[in-house]
């Protein structure tokens, strides 16, 4: 998936932002908490990492090659980084986004979750 196109979906979320962190890397937030992080190389994602359910990171990590448990202790709430592109199609990609997401958002306390209407 190209770059300013994975930029624009995940900005597309409702009330998601990014900010560039840790030098070339764009993180992506929804009340700030990160759901997507993408490591630049220039103007090319070298890897991305997202947070998964439980299954969705058994499966990922143990099924698709190109993908491996997040570094930073990422992993231990179920973060995956996707270090072949061609692991995952564009719509894989999209729907594992959304689902990072959403969980995030889900997990963001009520008070907070009722301003993001």
């Amino acid at each position: 998936m190209r770059l300013d196109r994975l930029q624009a979906f995940a900005l597309g979320l409702p009330h998601a932002t990014f900010v560039k962190q840790w030098g070339e890397t764009l993180v992506f937030k929804i009340g700030g908490k990160m759901f997507l992080i993408v490591s630049l190389d220039g103007d090319i994602a070298e890897a991305i990492a997202f947070k998964c359910s439980p299954a969705d990171y058994q499966r990922l990590t143990t099924e698709v090659d190109g993908i491996r448990p997040a570094s930073h202790n990422l992993h231990k709430a179920h973060w995956v980084t996707l270090e072949d592109p061609e692991a995952l199609t564009e719509t894989q990609i999209r729907t594992q986004v959304r689902a990072a997401y959403d969980l995030i958002r889900a997990a963001l306390p009520k008070k907070l979750q009722a301003t993001l209407k």
